[in-house]
């Protein structure tokens, strides 16, 4: 690690600390060279796989844009913030556990559609109809059957 100050070299580690979240960690260091005393953070870089559009354009992952598919889904619902903000989390959370550098966007709505049918089914229908593309009544006759059925798993998958 280079210095701050004088950019020698040659720096030392005088104290190290977890953060109480554990998920950095904070370094004492000071300069051989010049002597001044400094501070480093090391946190670990996860990165999210880029989304595969349709189209085959790809993107960098955005949380801002889940959650404004979550919110139109949700608009007027009474669900709490905390369950949206858990049920992102999660999706992020198996995002970051496939280890994949690309996912298509279509995985990403199925697991949104998972998460809103545990959530709010008046919002799984909501979202299904722009995701599964619903042409008329019948497609929204046939969501609906499907949500009044005991499950056992996830909604279907297209």
């Amino acid at each position: 690690m280079k210095c701050p100050f004088c950019n020698a070299d040659d720096t030392s580690v005088i104290d190290s600390r977890v953060s109480e979240e554990g998920n950095r960690i904070r370094r004492r260091r000071r300069c051989l060279t010049c002597d001044k005393r400094f501070t480093t953070y090391e946190t670990a870089e996860l990165r999210l796989p880029q989304v595969v559009k349709e189209d085959g354009n790809r993107s960098e992952f955005n949380r801002d844009k889940l959650l404004t598919g979550f919110m139109r889904a949700l608009h007027k619902r009474p669900v709490p913030t905390e369950y949206v903000d858990a049920a992102m989390d999660r999706i992020v959370q198996t995002l970051l556990s496939l280890g994949v550098r690309e996912i298509p966007s279509r995985k990403i709505g199925e697991m949104v559609m998972q998460e809103l049918y545990k959530l709010d089914k008046v919002a799984y229908i909501r979202f299904a109809s722009v995701y599964r593309s619903f042409q008329d009544a019948d497609d929204f006759h046939d969501a609906i059957k499907e949500i009044q059925r005991p499950r056992k798993k996830e909604p279907k998958k297209i």
